[in-house]
């Protein structure tokens, strides 16, 4: 009797046994399963925590590589005569600028000498003349330079991106656009090219880009391939939002436009009246004008009138100068 007890005791024991290891063994398996799964999450949020703090260096190292440029932009608002020059696509040097500036002062001094204007004020006139009408020549050709090279922009840039993404480098799309590009983003996108075959690297050779077009659109340019240079990314994408922007600015500014050709057509109507006028009655009365050119009180009058005339054209001409 107690030997059939002991057996059944122990056969209790060994199934009590069992019955407390099989749902370990399965628990561990299940802690198993949960330790992966748990481990797996950690690695994805650590993998979006990594992208996000990628996303948010490269963000800071944009916004600090344009407040850079634009700094150094607003610094060079003040310019020379040779960047003048370089700026408005001119090929022609500071000394033979200076030289027909100075002749056209001359020329400018003989004709004032002929209208008989008084002796103490045709020099004047002439200096002013020789130092103030080239520049102004250069600074509208320089304008126009950089206006032309604003239009055809954002289809250079979408060439760019679609070279990219057909997985042409980056030299060799801009190779495209230096090629089959409208003047002057042809030359100036050739001219990038040629300081890379000189040792620059595509940061420095685009930084030359900005030298001579020195415009917020290009700025924006030279940072997106500068710091894609630097910290790398989705260059295609960020071209691509690029040239919506620039776009988007090109329709801005045709907008302005529209809105302000009828200031600008009145400015010029009210600019040019008095010459019309004057015209007129020389023409009508040859000697009803006399007074105001060959009088003492009529040519401080008329020095009163041009002076009035230039202001008012000036400010006209800010009114209708429109940030964008």
């Amino acid at each position: 009797m107690t030997t059939i007890f002991l057996i059944v005791l122990a056969m209790v024991a060994v199934g009590a046994a069992g019955f407390a290891l099989v749902p370990s063994a399965l628990g561990s398996g299940r802690a198993q399963k949960r330790r992966k799964a748990l481990q797996g999450d950690i690695r994805v949020n650590r993998l979006e925590v990594d992208a996000a703090r990628n996303r948010d260096e490269r963000r800071k190292s944009v916004t600090l590589a344009l407040k850079s440029q634009t700094a150094s932009l607003n610094a060079k608002k003040r310019l020379t005569l040779p960047q003048m020059l370089f700026q408005a696509g001119m090929t022609i040097k500071p000394g033979v600028f200076i030289r027909n500036s100075i002749i056209f002062g001359v020329v400018v001094l003989v004709i004032l000498v002929l209208l008989q204007v008084p002796i103490y004020l045709a020099p004047v006139f002439a200096l002013a003349a020789a130092y103030l009408l080239p520049r102004m020549w250069v600074k509208r050709k320089r304008k126009k330079y950089q206006s032309l090279f604003l239009d055809e922009l954002p289809n250079a840039v979408e060439a760019i991106v679609r070279g990219v993404k057909t997985g042409l480098p980056l030299n060799d799309s801009i190779r495209v656009v230096a090629k089959d590009a409208k003047e002057p983003v042809r030359s100036e996108f050739a001219r990038v090219l040629d300081q890379q075959a000189f040792g620059m690297s595509m940061s420095e050779a685009v930084g030359v880009l900005l030298d001579r077009v020195p415009v917020s659109e290009v700025n924006f340019f030279v940072v997106v391939i500068t710091v894609q240079q630097q910290s790398g990314g989705n260059l295609s994408e960020a071209l691509g939002n690029l040239a919506k922007v620039l776009r988007n600015r090109k329709k801005m500014k045709q907008k302005i436009k529209a809105m302000s050709s009828e200031a600008k057509a009145s400015a010029s109507i009210i600019g040019s009246l008095p010459f019309v006028v004057g015209t007129l009655v020389s023409v009508v009365s040859p000697a009803y004008l006399g007074p105001l050119f060959f009088t003492p009180l009529g040519q401080v009058w008329l020095g009163v009138g041009v002076f009035m005339l230039a202001f008012g054209i000036f400010v006209m001409n800010r009114m209708v100068q429109f940030e964008y």
